[in-house]
């Protein structure tokens, strides 16, 4: 007969914190639901998460909180602790959750973006309309005024708000883009009161653009939501493509269309495990 297991044991989520990791297209998060358990994240505790080898690490963040007159209310963190007021692929992960949990097949969504609206696709599938892009220079926010198509770098990228900033370089080969080197030098410049998310991107054809991302706070990520919809929406702007394009990245695809009503951006979930964070764990902030 197995021993019965205490109050202590650490795989009793009243013995600790209960968290989620999901992630889209290998783009992966930490999601708490604080629902239930009234939990406060710190930046500390943040911090300690995203720490591959101490914590369990994460591209972002993801905190669930009732959304009043919505369903939920997420609020993003990214790597470094810093806040994100938007999410793609998070938000769609977190709908397919909720949606699952409670057969629901539409969701309203609260965030630091605004009101984003998530539907089941089918087969699948979840799509979140992420809102209406932001194209003005002090909305993105630029450091001074410019034309946010045709950026005064080298590359000439466009910049795009989606609720953070976006700044999309277009390439003839996204494979021969140093990221690891460029990323941060484009995140951190000047032009960038808040840095900014970086993109690197190959049109393949008036549907299709290859893509590849440097994450604000985060570094070289495996997909990223927001980013393909900034990319969406910078390639149509910049007439190389149509208004609905598959994004290829470098963990899989999503798709994005610019509708009337926003951006919407449909793909595939994964909820991959659930844990408990122990005592010990918290207790070592």
């Amino acid at each position: 007969m197995g021993a019965m297991q205490s109050s202590s044991d650490p795989r009793r989520s009243d013995s600790g914190l209960p968290f989620m990791k999901m992630h889209g297209l290998g783009n992966d998060f930490v999601v708490i639901d604080a629902r239930d358990t009234g939990a406060r994240v710190t930046a500390p505790l943040v911090a300690a998460l995203a720490d591959r080898h101490r914590g369990v690490g994460f591209d972002q963040m993801a905190v669930v909180e009732c959304g009043g007159n919505a369903d939920l209310h997420l609020t993003f963190y990214n790597a470094d602790g810093s806040l994100s007021a938007a999410c793609g692929n998070a938000t769609r992960c977190i709908a397919r959750y909720e949606m699952d949990r409670t057969g629901k097949t539409q969701l309203t969504i609260t965030t630091d973006r605004g009101v984003l609206q998530a539907v089941d696709a089918g087969n699948g599938l979840t799509s979140v309309n992420m809102g209406h892009p932001m194209t003005e220079w002090d909305e993105i926010p630029l450091a001074e005024e410019m034309d946010t198509l045709a950026l005064p770098l080298p590359g000439s990228p466009t910049a795009t708000s989606m609720g953070n900033p976006h700044c999309t370089f277009f390439v003839d080969d996204v494979m021969a883009v140093d990221l690891a080197a460029i990323g941060p030098t484009i995140e951190h410049h000047p032009l960038f009161p808040q840095r900014t998310n970086v993109q690197f991107a190959q049109v393949i054809g008036e549907d299709r653009i290859r893509m590849r991302v440097w994450e604000r706070g985060t570094g070289i990520t495996l997909a990223s939501g927001s980013s393909s919809c900034a990319t969406a929406v910078a390639a149509y702007r910049r007439g190389l493509t149509r208004s609905k394009v598959e994004i290829v990245l470098d963990g899989g695809s999503l798709m994005v269309e610019w509708r009337d009503d926003g951006v919407w951006m449909t793909g595939a979930t994964m909820h991959a495990f659930d844990g408990v964070l122990t005592q010990q764990f918290l207790d070592n902030l």
